[in-house]
């Protein structure tokens, strides 16, 4: 039995999606109802990380569990607990690539690198997963575009060697399965083909919707105001600390690990956002500039929306 948490989120969904049809698969959700697109033989419990009895319910015959925490709290802990009581042999736990940044003290990163070190003390076998930024957050410039085809964002011409989600989750599925021999004990770095600027993400979206974009720049007042109508001021703190860390250089740098393991070139921005094209189309066209309203600098805590990385 394989258990999946973080299933109604950017990775989860799509580890769910690649694991074979044969294998025994749970799904841990606070929200069993809001799991959908899963395959019917998929088993759905209803659980929390602070309730330690639907824990240990859910984690009762698994062997490997894919984890995805987002709460700056005790979560990883608890479900260590639960899982070494089950008797669950491996955790693929899903990070972040700026753990590996020496000079990065945010809290959130903080908070990952603490859970790494849990697991690596564990005495389970692990595999971490630091992927970088995901392509996907790019998303939440999809309102403006479609309704002004404008991309607003903090320091656009900082770059990130973001990945596809799809990626990621092709090899957490070869962690979790039995093509995952020799993932365990290993943290992974993983990264798209290229660091790619706002701005020229911008150009590529223009290119493919064929219609013109402007990006504007997100100055950090802004980015702070609009983030902390989300988040508690700490993380607010955390999250523009991070992209000041992009800002100077710091997240450009693209790892081969991906590649050696998938057997292939990381997927690029340009092929991820011609398969989401669709999120991007204008309902009605031509646009207008008027009544605009800021949109969310890609910079997140929460895997539903993306890597923070």
């Amino acid at each position: 039995m394989i258990l999946i948490t973080g299933a109604t989120g950017t990775i989860g969904r799509e580890v769910v999606r690649l694991l074979p049809a044969h294998l025994a698969v749970r799904i841990l959700a606070r929200d069993p109802a809001a799991v959908t697109g899963v395959p019917a033989t998929a088993e759905t419990v209803q659980g929390d990380y602070a309730d330690p009895r639907s824990l240990m319910r859910a984690l009762s015959g698994v062997r490997a569990a894919f984890l995805v925490t987002n709460r700056i709290a005790d979560d990883d802990a608890r479900f260590l607990r639960a899982a070494r009581s089950a008797g669950v042999r491996h955790v693929v736990k899903l990070s972040a690539a700026g753990v590996t940044d020496g000079e990065a003290e945010d809290l959130i990163t903080r908070w990952q690198r603490g859970n790494e070190e849990l697991w690596r003390g564990s005495g389970l076998e692990w595999t971490l997963l630091r992927p970088r930024l995901f392509m996907s957050n790019t998303l939440s410039w999809a309102g403006s575009v479609r309704t002004h085809g404008a991309v607003r964002a903090l320091y656009g011409a900082s770059a990130n060697a973001c990945v596809d989600p799809r990626d990621v989750a092709e090899v957490a599925v070869r962690a979790l399965t039995g093509d995952g021999a020799g993932y365990a004990g290993r943290a992974l770095t993983l990264t798209g083909p290229e660091p790619i600027t706002a701005v020229r993400q911008t150009d590529q979206l223009a290119e493919l919707l064929g219609r013109p974009l402007r990006f504007e720049e997100l100055g950090p007042g802004r980015a702070r105001t609009v983030l902390a109508e989300r988040y508690p001021r700490d993380v607010v703190d955390a999250l523009l600390e991070r992209a000041e860390r992009q800002r100077e250089g710091c997240k450009s740098e693209v790892d081969g690990t991906l590649p050696a393991l998938l057997g292939r070139p990381a997927r690029s921005f340009r092929v991820w956002a011609r398969r989401h094209l669709s999120a991007f189309r204008a309902s009605v066209e031509p646009y207008s500039a008027a009544g605009q309203s800021p949109c969310e600098p890609a910079v997140t805590v929460a895997e539903k929306t993306g890597s923070p990385a």
